[in-house]
């Protein structure tokens, strides 16, 4: 390190001498000039104001450094544990499914709003008849809503939903058709539904039994941005499913993805603020309360194929630790294609996701029954898409 202590760069005055020449006889000439005052002999006011600028210039530097550093090791601190994670997602996305690891003809998939409203007809219906037979896909989310924020939701929205129901029924036997409906929570911005309100939640179970009159097998909910531990959403299901119950039909939820670390929501959500995961435990209590619960298992963030195939196989882990034996578990399946900062479209691949829950499947719970996995959505689905479902999965 270079030396910056502050330097006397102005030169000290020479030593005073009388130049007054003496008198004839003998006795001191008049006294010489004043002799220089100890200011000038340390170099002045000028040399003071010199080194107090290169003292101020060194704590500058000394500042400078000091958050350089700081900066570094914040960033090591952040770096560090997210490429630990990172690595263990990749060494995850390692090995060979177990033999058997296929579909268990409990398969789902979401369906747009095009369906109910009128813009498809018989062979609409007939041509995707086809696309899913000998697949395993059984049970249908069909977008019926969206809600209002009271938890209202109007009947124009759906004209055709008797029409689909009936004709699914009638062309692909032993699929259900369940109503997809959902709305955006107020729970990160002003605007939304509110399940804080008792009102609210009762006109919620009301838009259920009210699409069941329909004729619907089920009522698939979709509220987000749902934080972990929501009692009020908790009270919700418990309500619905009374109803659903009561009708002989299904009650399913499309989830949150699960914490990756223990936590990580509350972490994310002082962050970002959008805890974006639901803790284990939250899921469970969420997975306890339904007939089926299907995981959003995409929009990870993750950069590489190899990341994402890794991820979703912790997080079918996860979600079978918490999810009972009764409840049939779906994993989701990227049938879209976006490329933004949390989701990139060459990573999030369908090949990667069915590999992935493939792997979580085989190291947790091989032999589970009621799993699934879910496609999101017809109308973005590429063939491509198909193929790498039917190849991974269906076989």
């Amino acid at each position: 390190m270079e030396d910056t202590e502050p330097r006397n760069t102005e030169p000290r005055s020479a030593e005073p001498t009388n130049t007054q020449p003496k008198a004839a006889d003998g006795e001191d000439g008049p006294p010489g000039p004043p002799a220089p005052d100890d200011e000038s002999g340390t170099g002045g006011a000028g040399g003071n104001r010199d080194a107090e600028g290169e003292a101020e210039a060194t704590r500058r530097t000394r500042r400078r450094t000091r958050i350089r550093r700081t900066a570094i090791a914040v960033l090591l601190v952040l770096l560090v544990p997210l490429l630990t994670a990172e690595t263990a997602l990749r060494i995850n996305y390692m090995g060979d499914p177990a033999d058997g690891t296929y579909t268990r003809n409990r398969d789902a998939m979401w369906l747009g709003h095009a369906w109910v409203d009128g813009r498809k007809d018989d062979a609409d219906l007939a041509a995707f008849a086809r696309r899913v037979k000998a697949t395993g896909i059984r049970d249908l989310y069909v977008h019926t809503g969206p809600m209002e924020h009271d938890g209202t939701l109007p009947k124009s929205l759906y004209p055709r939903a008797r029409w689909l129901v009936d004709a699914v029924h009638r062309e692909m036997p032993g699929v259900r058709v369940q109503a997809f409906l959902g709305d955006v929570l107020a729970t990160e911005s002003p605007d939304g539904m509110r399940l804080e309100k008792a009102d609210t939640r009762a006109a919620v179970v009301g838009s259920a039994r009210q699409v069941l009159d329909v004729g619907y097998d089920g009522v698939h909910l979709d509220l987000e941005p749902l934080h972990s531990g929501d009692r009020n959403y908790l009270s919700l299901l418990d309500d619905v499913r009374a109803v659903t119950r009561a009708r002989d039909a299904q009650l399913s939820v499309a989830a949150h993805q699960i914490d990756p670390l223990p936590g990580f929501h509350s972490f994310w959500g002082t962050v970002a603020g959008h805890p974006k995961w639901w803790s284990q435990e939250f899921f469970g209590q969420v997975a306890r309360r339904v007939d089926q619960i299907a995981v959003m298992s995409y929009d990870t963030m993750q950069p590489l194929e190899s990341l994402y195939g890794g991820y979703v196989a912790q997080q079918t882990s996860l979600a079978l630790e918490a999810t009972p034996p009764t409840t049939h578990l779906l994993m989701g399946l990227p049938f879209y294609h976006e490329n933004r900062f949390g989701h990139w479209n060459h990573a999030e691949t369908v090949a990667a996701a069915v590999r992935g829950v493939r792997l979580g499947l085989s190291r947790t719970d091989a032999d589970r029954e009621s799993f699934g996995v879910a496609a999101y959505i017809d109308f973005a689905a590429t063939e491509e898409d198909w193929a790498s479902y039917r190849d991974g999965w269906v076989r």
